[in-house]
């Protein structure tokens, strides 16, 4: 299931387990994880970019937790390492000048993910 909370529509982002199944629809498919996701085999994953650098630093993600009651906090502290870090997210941008990109992420949790928050950051950036 592909869920996109705020994204806006002039940029064509999806975000999506890396667990589930590759989708002709998912146009470029980039790999937002630190470490490969456990049980997915890399010939499966159908991955454009498996783009490590842009996910958030190993403090920032260890204090979260995947604990929602931190994720307004966490999404502010990715921003701002999102803002320094123009390379990888030049490359993220490069990709959707393209057409559809689709953020994959191995969180159990949906709506609470890195995945999710760099859609809406990249949604408030234009």
């Amino acid at each position: 299931m592909a869920v996109n909370p705020g994204v806006d529509d002039e940029l064509d982002i999806k975000v999506k387990r890396i667990y589930e199944p590759p989708s002709p629809n998912d146009g470029q498919r980039v790999l937002i994880a630190r470490i490969w996701p456990r049980g997915v085999r890399k010939a499966d994953a159908a991955l454009t970019l498996w783009l490590k650098t842009i996910t958030p630093s190993d403090e920032l993600r260890k204090w979260f937790g995947h604990e929602p009651t931190r994720w307004m906090e966490f999404q502010q502290r990715y921003r701002g390492e999102l803002d320094r870090n123009s390379d990888a997210v030049g490359q993220l941008r490069a990709l959707l000048d393209n057409g559809r990109v689709t953020l994959l992420y191995g969180a159990q949790d949906e709506l609470h993910n890195n995945a999710v928050a760099l859609a809406d950051y990249l949604s408030l950036k234009g």
